[in-house]
């Protein structure tokens, strides 16, 4: 039977917390916030991006985002660029530091995750993020699809 939808929210919010709590106790030997991390996670691909993209990223509002942004830019870990495509729009990039910052971050993060490794490495780890993306997408309004070639699933606008 189904779980009922406060059941279920109270494990995903469980943990979440929880994995929240472990990343920022290795944060916390970087004075460095999990927001930050986040922003500093999603600029590591070197594509540079706008404040809308990081704000849904770090799961931060526009104001919290700029002021983190100011703060990352004075530790010269991000820089801002004028948007060539579109110059109405600002990009935020990794400086070289703040790329060696973030290097140094992963490997806290992933050095304290390593016994969580086989929980999440196997198969039960992979249905796990599509079950989660899944709920995310259709959270969000999207279509919810079983990943087998199934047609959509729930409410369709």
């Amino acid at each position: 039977m189904a779980r009922r939808p406060q059941e279920l929210l109270h494990l995903l919010t469980r943990a979440e917390r929880l994995s929240v709590r472990r990343v920022q106790s290795v944060l916390d030997e970087f004075d460095c916030s999990v927001e930050a991390w986040r922003v500093l996670d999603l600029l590591s691909d070197g594509q540079g991006h706008n404040m809308t993209a990081l704000a849904e990223h770090a799961f931060l509002p526009a104001p919290s985002l700029t002021k983190l942004i100011d703060q990352l830019v004075d530790q010269n870990l991000v820089f801002r660029r004028v948007d060539p495509a579109d110059r109405r729009r600002v990009l935020a990039h990794l400086t070289p530091r703040g790329t060696q910052r973030w290097q140094q971050l992963v490997r806290g993060v992933r050095a304290d995750w390593a016994e969580l490794e086989p929980l999440l490495a196997d198969e039960a780890g992979e249905r796990l993020d599509t079950l989660l993306d899944r709920l995310a997408q259709a959270l969000e309004g999207g279509r919810i699809t079983t990943g087998r070639g199934e047609g959509a699933v729930g409410r369709g606008r």
